[in-house]
């Protein structure tokens, strides 16, 4: 857990709060990054605890961000308000009616084959340098990934090496969204790429500590992606290829997942099958 840099009243029962939410089998790590800006917070405004002033006050401070992100960070706050009522019947709870409002979801921009053969030109053409040597074959294996086996961006930056079985095309996807584990199998076109990209991934000098990132930068490859990172690499890729709907919307990374089911992989249209079925999948 981050140091507490300052002790308020409610710094023990964000303590307990995410050690009995761990001892259920949770990581609850973005719940305590989120904690930790309220402490500080809290600390920077001159009070020490929480309340309905403090809580507005904090609200503000992220006012910039989604509607359903902010509205996540209100309702975990107030959960963890509802965890320390119990001991103090008179403390601080938000009041839920006054949170932010859950806005329909925005829709998605369906990716065509053509425009995922794009991408991975695209992908292809990008230049390597001397921070991040392997480059091109991130972004290829990134979108081939995300395109055909439907991961959320940031399991995929949270793959390591220990995670793959290159033979069976398998990942180990961990303490996922809800805080669940699972196993994705990739197709047979999509395993192939995978085993090619692991060839030059560990090649000296990159990294093969089984603990190291699948997705990696740096002249060793002992950096890996962060969520916003292979998103910004995301989505100027889809700004290089052009990628839009017939609105002239982009893409966000999310949508690919919504192709996840097809599992081909397009290759400037030369082999257009069924779905399951290989397909030329050109350089790896």
């Amino acid at each position: 857990m981050l140091e507490t840099l300052h002790m308020t009243s409610l710094d023990r029962w964000i303590d307990a709060w995410l050690a009995h939410q761990r001892a259920l089998g949770r990581a609850y790590n973005s719940e305590e990054w989120m904690l930790q800006h309220l402490r500080h917070f809290i600390v920077s405004s001159g009070a020490d605890d929480l309340d309905q002033k403090g809580f507005d006050g904090w609200c503000a401070s992220f006012r910039h961000l989604s509607s359903t992100t902010r509205r996540g960070r209100q309702l975990a706050v107030r959960k963890l308000c509802l965890f320390r009522r119990r001991a103090e019947p008179g403390c601080f709870v938000p009041n839920p009616l006054y949170f932010v409002r859950q806005m329909p979801y925005r829709r998605p921009v369906i990716l065509e084959p053509a425009q995922v053969s794009q991408l991975l030109t695209a992908a292809d053409d990008l230049v390597p340098t001397t921070n991040s040597p392997l480059l091109p074959a991130v972004m290829r294996l990134a979108i081939i990934v995300l395109y055909t086996a439907g991961l959320r961006r940031g399991e995929l930056v949270r793959l390591t090496l220990d995670d793959v079985e290159p033979q069976s095309g398998l990942l180990r996807i961990r303490e996922s969204k809800f805080h669940k584990s699972r196993f994705v199998p990739l197709s047979p076109d999509a395993a192939g790429v995978l085993r090619g990209y692991l060839q030059r991934r560990l090649a000296a000098p990159f990294s093969a500590d089984p603990s190291s990132a699948l997705l990696c930068w740096g002249p060793t490859g002992r950096h890996g992606y962060t969520g916003a990172g292979l998103g910004n690499a995301i989505h100027q890729l889809f700004v290089t290829a052009d990628v839009r709907d017939s609105e002239g919307r982009l893409p966000r990374v999310h949508d690919m997942r919504h192709n996840s089911e097809c599992r081909i992989i397009p290759s400037d249209g030369r082999e257009a099958k069924e779905c399951g079925r290989s397909v030329a999948v050109g350089s790896a």
